[in-house]
């Protein structure tokens, strides 16, 4: 009865916060608070930016996961997984990490100037679901928790347009879900998840290393658990049939290999490959233009972030850095430039918290990726078929 009584008043609150979508730019929450009261004589309580207890954004948050009558149009949804790793370990409290640098998103009211949108006041609810739960005794029953909270998440009903046709293998629309990591590993049981509502994606993968090694060559392959890891799940995903054959692409490579060879088989896993450095001779607009052509506007894309795409100048609290990376604002720009891209769903990953400095340098950037990640999902609109993008 009690939670009963507990949803039903999430439930409002999300309706009360996403009720009116005639202004474009809201009060951001330091609008409200105890300016003209004490605690206690009545009026409104509001946090300011630097208080209250921590979502994605300052969105609502509702338990999701405890409750099928919750829906939305984009979830948020923590992925608190971290034994994967090969080397620093620490991305179980990335969930933790990238909320809290997420708290100033909408201290002015959210409004994305580049984009020319707001995602926290659009015709999309949008919550924060909190975090699945994720054994760190038992990698092989961790994956599969992840799968299936991920899945139980995607595959109700949206708020909008739920009764309308969609992509999905049922032919219905579906809501978007952005996953908080949590090491690169997660984004195997994300592609199962994805594969079972949609089929084969395409994948748009940031990153600084391939991850798509054979698992021989990364980790040895000592035993089935060891070798799915955060340097081999797109291999397995591969093999599984999760990728869409040649239309996915890496973006931000620079690491070293084990040899040419590496490439070989990062072709038969179906990726393209944009090296870090390429931005000095094709500048942002070349490599903007590389993942268009190469995952096109139509069909269903995955998008999978390592926030190690960045150079550790700008986010060193990762598992695994590498220097001669991308700024935060470069990074910003190339992924404004992918609106109009069909993403369906996206992660965040390789967060870890305790390796960024007193400044938060990593969960900041890591949020405002993901804030642009947002933004995008807005723009283009419902997932709905033939779905109208807001700005037209």
């Amino acid at each position: 009865m009690i939670r009963s009584s507990f949803i039903a008043s999430c439930l409002a609150a999300v309706a009360a916060a996403h009720g009116d979508h005639s202004q474009k730019v809201v009060a951001g929450p330091h609008q409200g608070l105890w300016y003209n009261n004490l605690p206690g004589d009545g009026g409104t309580q509001a946090d300011s930016v630097f208080s209250g207890i921590s979502t994605f954004g300052r969105l609502p948050y509702l338990p999701c996961l405890a409750s099928k009558d919750i829906n939305y149009d984009i979830a948020f949804i923590g992925a608190p997984f971290d034994t994967g790793t090969s080397y620093r370990p620490g991305a179980r409290f990335g969930p933790s990490g990238i909320r809290q640098g997420s708290r100033r998103l909408n201290l002015y009211g959210g409004y994305n100037v580049p984009l020319d949108t707001n995602p926290f006041n659009s015709w999309a609810t949008i919550i924060d679901c909190g975090d699945i739960p994720v054994t760190s005794y038992d990698n092989t029953y961790a994956l599969s928790q992840i799968e299936h909270g991920h899945h139980s998440i995607l595959s109700r009903k949206p708020t909008t347009d739920s009764s309308k046709p969609g992509p999905s293998l049922q032919g219905k629309t579906l809501p978007r879900v952005i996953t908080l990591g949590g090491d690169h590993t997660i984004t195997l049981p994300l592609l199962r998840s994805i594969n079972r509502a949609y089929g084969p994606v395409s994948v748009i993968h940031f990153d600084s290393h391939l991850d798509t090694w054979r698992p021989k060559v990364f980790g040895g392959s000592p035993s089935e658990v060891a070798s799915i890891n955060h340097g081999t799940y797109f291999y397995h995903a591969a093999q599984e049939g999760l990728l869409k054959n040649d239309t996915n692409i890496h973006a931000g490579i620079r690491t070293t290999l084990s040899g040419p060879s590496d490439y070989e088989n990062d072709g038969y896993c179906g990726f393209e490959i944009v090296e870090a450095r390429e931005i000095d001779t094709i500048g942002t607009d070349g490599i903007i233009k590389k993942i268009r052509e190469r995952v096109g506007t139509e069909r269903p894309v995955y998008l999978s972030l390592d926030i190690d795409t960045l150079d550790p100048a700008f986010a060193p609290a990762t598992g695994t850095p590498e220097t001669g990376g991308w700024s935060t604002r470069e990074l910003r720009t190339i992924l404004r430039g992918l609106e109009g891209i069909n993403i369906i769903a996206a992660d965040i990953v390789e967060v870890a918290p305790a390796y960024d400095t007193n400044a938060e340098h990593t969960t900041m950037a890591a949020a405002d990726a993901l804030y642009e990640i947002m933004s995008i999902m807005v723009k283009r609109g419902p997932l709905s078929v033939g779905s109208v993008p807001e700005d037209l």
